[in-house]
């Protein structure tokens, strides 16, 4: 099969940018040898021990929230460039637990253009979510484009 590639500025926001833009979301996979590193969690075993998470009522090790912010994070930065590290805001809310060996994609909308100055600042939902559609984290991005 064919892969397509998209050129990354196909998927940028612009001050064009419409209302309802969905953003190139990213597919990740939550695995344990990057849930237990030293960065991620490797201070609680729930984050990288199966046995100690089953014996703690866990299906299996679950990763940090702070893994899906960053899935969520590298998604915008696609779609924002420079404007993600300037005067830009994230807030995310874990909603579910991220097993270990779960795929997890990533999604975002723009609901919000608002002028300011010679651009826009816009509002972009943000979530990840599972295979089974099972929602993991939400969340928003605020960034202003062209200003």
């Amino acid at each position: 099969m064919a892969e397509t590639l998209i050129h990354a500025d196909a998927a940028r926001i612009t001050r064009d940018t419409p209302v309802g833009f969905e953003l190139l979301g990213l597919k990740k996979k939550a695995t344990i040898q990057l849930m237990g590193s030293r960065v991620w969690g490797r201070f609680n075993p729930n984050h990288w021990d199966p046995v100690y998470a089953a014996e703690t009522g866990l299906l299996a090790p679950i990763q940090t929230g702070e893994m899906s912010s960053a899935y969520l994070s590298e998604m915008c930065v696609h779609a924002l460039g420079p404007a993600m590290f300037r005067n830009a805001r994230i807030s995310c809310k874990y909603v579910a637990s991220t097993y270990a060996n779960e795929v997890i994609f990533t999604h975002g909308k723009v609901v919000e253009k608002t002028p300011k100055g010679e651009g826009y600042r816009f509002r972009i939902d943000i979530w990840a979510q599972n295979e089974a559609g099972e929602m993991k984290t939400v969340g928003f991005v605020e960034a202003d484009v062209g200003v």
